[in-house]
């Protein structure tokens, strides 16, 4: 079997030699038929999974994306004001479970935008 299959490869790379004018030929029109063919598949037949990919939208007109800087540093004080009025609740002993809760909420949000992790 595998001798076969060398003696025929050998046949066609001695025809391919001695007619490389056929066989670039025989390959341009091979090429070209599936060039078509593939273009024919495109137009007419369309993949359904096509651009189903969208890449991240990197600008906005938003302006939170234009001033992010700006409004870290808003959030920030939004969370350093409400930190002070939960540290006067404290000092008066008023504090409550969920209060605690949200002293971790806001610490870890507050570090979140300082150091960005």
């Amino acid at each position: 079997m595998e001798t076969t299959f060398k003696k025929k490869g050998q046949k066609w790379l001695q025809w391919v030699v001695q007619n490389p004018k056929k066989f670039f030929t025989y390959s341009m029109i091979l090429l070209s038929v599936s060039f078509i063919g593939s273009l024919i598949q495109g137009v007419f037949f369309p993949s359904e999974t096509a651009f189903k990919i969208r890449p991240p939208v990197l600008y906005s007109k938003s302006k939170m994306s234009q001033n992010p800087s700006l409004n870290n540093d808003k959030e920030m004080e939004k969370i350093v004001n409400e930190l002070k009025a939960l540290k006067v609740k404290r000092d008066q002993n008023t504090l409550k479970k969920e209060d605690s809760l949200r002293i971790d909420y806001l610490f870890n949000q507050y570090q979140k935008l300082k150091y960005g992790h």
